[in-house]
């Protein structure tokens, strides 16, 4: 399975363009996140020949306007698409998606949206002292699982063990996406890369909100299997 870098704050192309925020889509139909702005996302579909049509599911992680900004246009061309959120995003987020003609589905628990595409559900989590709900999606493969973060605001390390708890057999694969480090010092962070390595995550990822240092350090633990994420990219998972 694939998973292609939509929008990243770095591009493999001058054409594609970069900013704050994250989109991954998955096997040509699951879209994860939609990063800042539209007018970005959509630059990027065009020019990585993106068939938009093909599109039936977008996952929110997060309801910060980083990660939900190219959202509004895609619900405009695609009527009708499911949009995965948690039960305790903002009242104005959910009520702009059935404005939209999205179909809202709150996602409690772990959930298959497609074949061998996850969501986890409502994690809890806090963001500068208040409450934040945030989900992943989760990817089966023969290779093991991939889970894709939009920030981890309820703690990467707490995430994986949720996950790992629904699949207690399966290789970890690989985990990539924002893992929200960029406020803490290396101590920390050497101490979640090493947690990666105790819990035998193959690949690791760490972007967006993980910040240079946790890039850094994860790629020096990881090596050859550190992965690096530009807008652009494809992955094979």
């Amino acid at each position: 399975m694939e998973a292609k870098i939509l929008f990243n704050s770095e591009a493999i192309s001058e054409k594609l363009s970069i900013g704050w925020g994250f989109s991954c889509l998955v096997n040509k139909c699951v879209l994860f996140d939609t990063g800042e702005k539209d007018e970005y996302l959509f630059n990027n579909i065009a020019n990585m020949e993106i068939d938009i049509s093909r599109i039936k599911t977008v996952v929110i992680s997060h309801d910060h306007w980083d990660h939900i900004g190219g959202l509004w246009k895609l619900l405009e061309q695609q009527k009708g698409i499911k949009v995965y959120s948690c039960p305790n995003f903002n009242s104005e987020f959910k009520k702009k998606v059935e404005q939209s003609q999205g179909i809202l589905i709150e996602s409690d628990k772990f959930v298959e949206i497609e074949k061998n595409i996850f969501v986890t559900g409502e994690i809890k989590g806090t963001y500068k002292g208040e409450y934040m709900p945030e989900q992943a999606l989760v990817i089966k493969t023969k290779k093991g699982i991939s889970i894709i973060t939009g920030c981890s605001h309820p703690g990467i390390i707490k995430m994986l063990k949720k996950i790992n708890n629904e699949f207690p057999q399966e290789l970890i694969y690989s985990v990539f996406g924002g893992f929200h480090l960029m406020d803490e010092d290396n101590r920390y962070i050497e101490n979640i890369a090493e947690q990666f390595r105790e819990m035998k995550i193959k690949k690791a990822g760490p972007t967006h909100c993980s910040g240079k240092e946790a890039e850094g350090i994860f790629k020096e633990k990881y090596g050859n299997n550190f992965i690096t994420l530009k807008s652009g990219q494809i992955l094979d998972i």
